[in-house]
C-alpha cells in the first residue's frame, strides 16, 4: 500500500508535467493509483529534453527515490557469484553473476542501457524496452544529460550525428540505485546475422568494460544487449557476452569486483547458465 505522502507527490507531479506538456494540459486521469502512475510515466516518456522547475525536479527525485525503496534495492551482497550459485568452474566464476529481474533495482557501480542511436531514451509511453525502464526510473535529468552529450557531438560532427553502434557513453544514474548508467547502441539484425554484427556486439561489451576500467567502476550489470527490439539471436548474444567478458577479465581482473549478467526472461537465464557451467 502506497503512503499518503507518496500519492501527494504523484498528484503534484502529474499536474506539473501536464502543464509542462502543453498538448496534454487537459489530460483526464482517474483516481486509481496504478493508472495515475502510468500517466506520469507516459508524460515523462514523451517529454523532450529541456529545463524543468527546480521544485518539480526535487519532488520527482523524492518520489522516484521512495519508489526505488518500495520496489526493493538489490545489493551485490544479495547476488551470489556463479561459483557459489551454480558451482561453476568458469575461470572467473567468483567475479561473475547471473541475476534475473528488474535491472533498475540493482545497486551496482553501473548498469548498462541498450540505447538507440538518438541516445535520448524511448519516447513511446510506457514501452516495455529497457531504455524506457531505465530513463523512467532515473528521472528526466537522465534525458537532459544525454541531450547535452548529443548536442556536443552534433556541434563536432554535424546536425545529423547519430551515436555509432558499439560505443559506450557514461552518465550519472540519478534516481537509480546504480551510481552510473553506461549507454551502448547495439547492432540491429535484419535479414540475417553476419560476422560484422557479431563484432559490433563484441564491441558493445568491450567498450562498456573499458569505460568501467577507465572510471574506476568496479561492478557493472549488463542487460541482454540487442536481443529484444534489435532481434539479435539470444543464444548467439549470450555466447558473445560471456566470451567477451572472459577475454577482457584475462587482462583486467584486478579492475572488477563483480560483473552481473542481468536477464529478464527464463530463456536468457538458461542460456547464461549453460555458458557459465
Amino acid at each position: 500500500m502506497t503512503d499518503r505522502k507518496q500519492e501527494e507527490r504523484l498528484d503534484y507531479l502529474i499536474r506539473k508535467f501536464k502543464e509542462d506538456s502543453g498538448r496534454y494540459r487537459d489530460l483526464e486521469v482517474s483516481d486509481d493509483y496504478t493508472e495515475k502512475r502510468m500517466a506520469l510515466r507516459s508524460l515523462m516518456n514523451i517529454r523532450m529534453p529541456g529545463e524543468m522547475a527546480e521544485d518539480v525536479v526535487r519532488i520527482q527525485d523524492e518520489f522516484l527515490s521512495e519508489e526505488a525503496e518500495e520496489k526493493g534495492i538489490v545489493t551485490l551482497d544479495e547476488i551470489p557469484a556463479v561459483a557459489e550459485q551454480y558451482g561453476s568452474r568458469h575461470l572467473f566464476a567468483d567475479k561473475i553473476s547471473i541475476w534475473q529481474g528488474d535491472i533498475t533495482r540493482l545497486q551496482v557501480g553501473a548498469i548498462v542501457n541498450a540505447a538507440n542511436s538518438q541516445m535520448l531514451g524511448c519516447f513511446v509511453p510506457c514501452h516495455r524496452c529497457i531504455d524506457n525502464a531505465i530513463h523512467s526510473a532515473a528521472g528526466i535529468e537522465l534525458r537532459e544529460e544525454c541531450s547535452h552529450y548529443m548536442n556536443r557531438r552534433k556541434m563536432q560532427y554535424g546536425s545529423r550525428y547519430e551515436e555509432p553502434t558499439g560505443q559506450a557513453v557514461l552518465t550519472k544514474g540519478y534516481n537509480l540505485p546504480a551510481k552510473y548508467v553506461i549507454h551502448t547502441v547495439g547492432p540491429i539484425v535484419g535479414v540475417r546475422l553476419t560476422q560484422a554484427l557479431r563484432e559490433d556486439l563484441r564491441n558493445c561489451y568491450r567498450n562498456v568494460l573499458q569505460c568501467c576500467a577507465e572510471n574506476q567502476i568496479r561492478s557493472v550489470a549488463f542487460c541482454c544487449i540487442s536481443t529484444g527490439e534489435f532481434h539479435f539471436p539470444n543464444d548467439e548474444a549470450a555466447k558473445i557476452a560471456v566470451e567477451t567478458v572472459t577475454e577482457f577479465l584475462r587482462g583486467h581482473e584486478d579492475k572488477f569486483d563483480r560483473i552481473v549478467f542481468n536477464v529478464f526472461k527464463d530463456v536468457d537465464r538458461e542460456l547464461y547458465e549453460e555458458e557459465l557451467k
